[in-house]
């Protein structure tokens, strides 16, 4: 697909980290872009410096994101990108003990469904309807579409207590091949990136020592990803027609350890 002002992206959780950097990327190459995110004052920025336009959306809602969509659409017209980066996670043990009160616990539910809505039913939500509205394009170089996931590395070898975030990224890699077969005879392709440890606003938080000793961790090259790599690697899946059903580790080589 060849990137220019006569195509239309959605990013969702395009407000900051991996999705910033891909509403950048693709606003670089003059794709009109659509912003979905929580954060409406970071949101509103980023869609304003780059010329395109804010939908606020939590993917976990249908009405917000029929809504968003509705927005980006009667603002861009129907996307032919979409890029699903919103997601979040926990970290729980399965089942432990209380170190104060030496009482077991287990995994609240509630909390396991939650990043569960979110990450996998937020990203399937907003990949059935944009194919659904893909599916009225013309073909171009009988193409209609792309679309791009985020699951993790933890898909495959997650930490302790990643049991629910592992599972969403995990469901997110093991969909990307059948939702690619469902839509092939359509013209829309379908790949996921499963990012490492990334330099992310999460991350930025955390102190230097420890972002230099995750950084050490990788293999090589021996430091954080940084998000317009992760953008890269994005706009790689889009602009390659012959990239589809696949996903593809974005870690510096890095397998990561129990804990």
């Amino acid at each position: 697909m060849k990137l220019d002002s006569s195509i239309s992206a959605i990013v969702t959780g395009g407000a900051s980290g991996l999705g910033e950097a891909t509403v950048r990327a693709l606003a670089a190459h003059g794709v009109k872009v659509a912003v979905f995110d929580m954060n409406e004052a970071k949101g509103e920025a980023v869609a304003k410096d780059v010329g395109g336009v804010f939908c606020k959306c939590n993917v976990t809602s249908e009405e917000d994101v029929d809504a968003a969509f509705a927005k980006a659409r009667a603002a861009h017209g129907q996307e032919r990108i979409l890029v699903n980066c919103a997601g979040t996670g926990n970290a729980i043990k399965t089942a432990s003990r209380d170190k104060q009160t030496g009482e077991a616990k287990h995994f609240p539910l509630d909390a396991f469904n939650f990043i569960i809505q979110i990450n996998l039913v937020g990203t399937f939500r907003c990949i059935a309807k944009s194919a659904k509205g893909m599916l009225d394009l013309e073909p171009i170089d009988g193409e209609r579409g792309a679309i791009v996931n985020t699951a993790s590395v933890a898909a495959v070898d997650g930490q302790m207590g990643q049991a629910a975030y592992s599972a969403s990224k995990g469901g997110i890699v093991g969909m990307t091949l059948p939702i690619a077969r469902d839509l092939a005879g359509d013209g829309i392709r379908v790949n996921t990136i499963l990012p490492g440890i990334f330099n992310t606003p999460l991350m930025q938080g955390a102190p230097e020592s420890v972002k230099a000793a995750l950084g050490a961790s990788v293999p090589f090259p021996k430091r954080l990803g940084e998000a317009p790599e992760y953008a890269s690697l994005a706009l790689q899946m889009i602009t390659n027609g012959y990239f589809n059903g696949e996903h593809v580790r974005l870690d510096g080589a890095i397998r990561m350890a129990p804990r």
